[in-house]
């Protein structure tokens, strides 16, 4: 009997584009990080002009422009798409306290881009990264050492206060370090402080980025973002942080899969 040929190529033909498949986004991660950094590398220029102008409306519109443009490289290199979900719970009318799961350094530059003029509480190793850092910590962001202490979390709250009084909602991610997509942290005490001393309301933030936005590689699909209704203020600190802590770790499992796009984008 002769050997079934017809078979034995279909599955050579099978094994080679499953293969395939990783190493094609391998390349578009390793082409969109080169192209992320000479993007961000192509505002330095900028950066001495901002500092001198002393105006922050002005910067806050250059890191718009400067993650504006990450995400356009994002959508045309990984084909990489965002979806939100609950806009109705997004606050956008009056300040608020976002709090949102941290899986990903996506999400942090993705909130300059959902809601303009939001302040981002973040660790302040942040900006010791060259161009990338200063942007940050002008957007503006909150930049605390987590190694402070209670000085660390007073310095916390009273800028928090400034841009809440100058009417700017703040975001914070209470895990307090990235944290894969299955696993689950308990919560910093820094939410409670910052509910029961600003007196707003807080707007649970849910999303899937840490599954194609990783530190290894980056790949294509769609990210999640879901916003949930608001809790009013002047509730018990500790109960509202196990409720939305609750919240956010049963609610990111139960956001839909990043399903990875066609070379069509479709």
């Amino acid at each position: 009997m002769q050997p079934d040929h017809t078979a034995h190529t279909a599955s050579r033909a099978r094994r080679g584009r499953a293969g395939s498949a990783p190493r094609f986004e391998g390349l578009r991660s390793k082409l969109f990080d080169v192209a992320f950094g000479a993007w961000t590398a192509l505002q330095a220029p900028m950066i001495p002009v901002l500092a001198l102008a002393r105006r922050p409306r002005l910067v806050r519109a250059a890191v718009r422009v400067w993650t504006g443009g990450v995400f356009a490289l994002a959508r045309g290199i990984l084909r990489l798409r965002v979806r939100e979900q609950g806009l109705e719970n997004k606050h956008l009318d009056s300040p608020c306290i976002y709090v949102c799961n941290h899986q990903s350094t996506w999400e942090t530059l993705a909130f300059n881009q959902l809601v303009p003029d939001v302040c981002i509480i973040a660790k302040h190793e942040l900006r010791r990264i060259p161009i990338f850092g200063w942007f940050l910590e002008h957007s503006p962001m909150i930049l605390i050492d987590r190694s402070g202490g209670g000085r660390a979390l007073a310095g916390m709250i009273t800028q928090a206060r400034e841009e809440a009084a100058k009417g700017r909602s703040i975001l914070i991610f209470p895990e307090g370090t990235r944290v894969g997509v299955t696993d689950r942290c308990e919560f910093q005490p820094g939410l409670i402080a910052l509910y029961r001393k600003l007196g707003l309301p807080i707007v649970p933030v849910a999303h899937n980025a840490g599954h194609v936005w990783r530190r290894d590689v980056k790949t294509g699909g769609t990210i999640t973002v879901a916003y949930f209704p608001a809790i009013p203020p002047g509730l018990p600190g500790a109960e509202v942080s196990a409720q939305v802590e609750e919240l956010l770790n049963v609610e990111k499992d139960r956001l839909p899969p990043c399903t990875a796009l066609s070379d069509n984008g479709k």
